[in-house]
């Protein structure tokens, strides 16, 4: 039984807009790290190795270490967690404005990456907590707020700290401190709910896995979601990190313009988050996913076939708006089939959403010294049709329902 459903709390959403806050500026943050690269190569004479294993090891801190993050604090809950975690992305900012070697620079990455995968899991956690069961709305508020901070913390980092210099990423440590202060009002709020669910729990059990599903189909389960994270993250990592390429090349625009029609691919995909959670709640997960994923795919396979930049661009945000309503129904599903796990599973999720964006725009820049960048788009298009096994996700809405008219 969900402990959740017995406390029938009304949604936080003083709390969920709290983490959402706390949630742009972290991701704000993190956009720092690949910003300042111009900068840290010129000033320390750094190879393209070097600038490697700098992004290695932010990404290794970042993603994963999540799920053992988010599986200790199932077992030992820490309220004030999330704001440790962004003490140190605090310690991590001061320390990369002022680092005066390479160590210096590869640890202060790595206490950034630290800082988000303690932030990621517990905060996802977190909106689970406060969403008074409508568990999509929550986490579509809540990754609403990260789509925002990666979309504008490049922005922002190149104003003032590619314009000024790297010591002024000590400026972004003003973030951290305006974080820190919003979670710890979040976590007085998560020390009381605690306390409530110690009360509850000596008459309740929130069981580890969906007593719907054999452990089986649970794990079968959790594979396909995998399988689709996989298939969305591959695309969104082409567009991120090439589509500005792309657009220069194919179409001849100019720096600064690539830059806006990527925003408005980003900006589309901030909004398709927030309503794709709210439509899982209505709906059912199964089928937010089955067509945010599925019905990108046609989109993306005509776009490497367009010769027109306006439909070039609109297609981007079509796309950015349909598969990035997929994340927070993925997120909530996974949860809902390991509810004694939540904070395991979301570290899991995240951070192999993080991975896998990092460690296919690596492989994909190889793919395209090697071919070309017009190869990369006509093959990542593909990768959409993956989502085909979504069919085979049971659809928990109707389980419950069931459940609940036999009952």
């Amino acid at each position: 039984m969900n402990v959740q459903k017995k406390t029938n709390q009304a949604t936080a959403y003083s709390i969920l807009i709290g983490i959402s806050f706390a949630h742009l500026l972290n991701d704000s943050i993190q956009s720092l790290i690949p910003a300042i690269y111009p900068l840290l190569k010129d000033e320390f004479t750094l190879s393209f190795a070097q600038i490697g294993l700098i992004q290695l090891t932010f990404q290794f801190t970042a993603s994963i270490l999540q799920p053992f993050v988010g599986a200790y604090t199932d077992k030992h809950p820490q309220p004030y967690s999330i704001a440790f975690g962004m003490f140190l992305s605090l310690a991590g900012l001061v320390y990369i404005a002022f680092a005066s070697d390479y160590t210096g620079i590869l640890l202060s990455a790595a206490l950034i990456g630290a800082g988000s995968s303690v932030f990621h899991p517990e905060s996802s956690k977190l909106a689970n907590m406060a969403s008074g069961g409508k568990r999509g709305l929550a986490q579509s508020i809540f990754q609403v707020g990260g789509n925002t901070g990666s979309a504008i913390g490049p922005v922002i980092a190149a104003a003032i700290v590619v314009a000024y210099g790297r010591n002024y990423a000590a400026y972004f440590a003003i973030f951290a401190l305006v974080a820190i202060v919003v979670l710890i009002y979040t976590g007085r709020w998560t020390k009381r709910k605690l306390e409530e669910f110690k009360t509850l729990k000596k008459n309740t059990l929130t069981e580890d896995f969906n007593t719907h599903l054999s452990k089986k189909m649970v794990y079968r389960s959790v594979g396909i979601l995998f399988v689709l994270i996989f298939s969305k993250y591959i695309y969104m990592a082409s567009i991120s990190s090439y589509f500005t390429f792309y657009l220069i090349e194919k179409f001849d625009v100019s720096v600064a313009d690539s830059q806006l029609f990527l925003f408005g691919f980003l900006a589309a995909a901030a909004v398709g988050t927030f309503f794709g959670g709210p439509l899982g709640d209505r709906y059912g997960r199964k089928y937010v996913i089955w067509f945010s994923i599925l019905g990108a795919a046609p989109f993306a396979l005509l776009m490497p076939y367009l010769d027109s930049l306006f439909l070039t661009s609109a297609f981007s945000i079509i796309i950015g708006f349909i598969l990035s309503s997929a994340f927070p129904a993925i997120i909530v599903y996974a949860q809902e089939l390991m509810p004694g796990k939540i904070g395991m599973i979301s570290g899991l999720f995240y951070g192999l959403s993080f991975g896998i964006g990092g460690i296919m725009a690596a492989l994909l820049g190889v793919l395209a010294d090697y071919k070309d960048i017009y190869f990369v788009y006509y093959l990542c298009s593909f990768m959409l049709l993956l989502g085909l096994v979504a069919y085979f996700l049971p659809n928990l809405k109707s389980l419950a329902e069931s459940d609940a008219e036999s009952a």
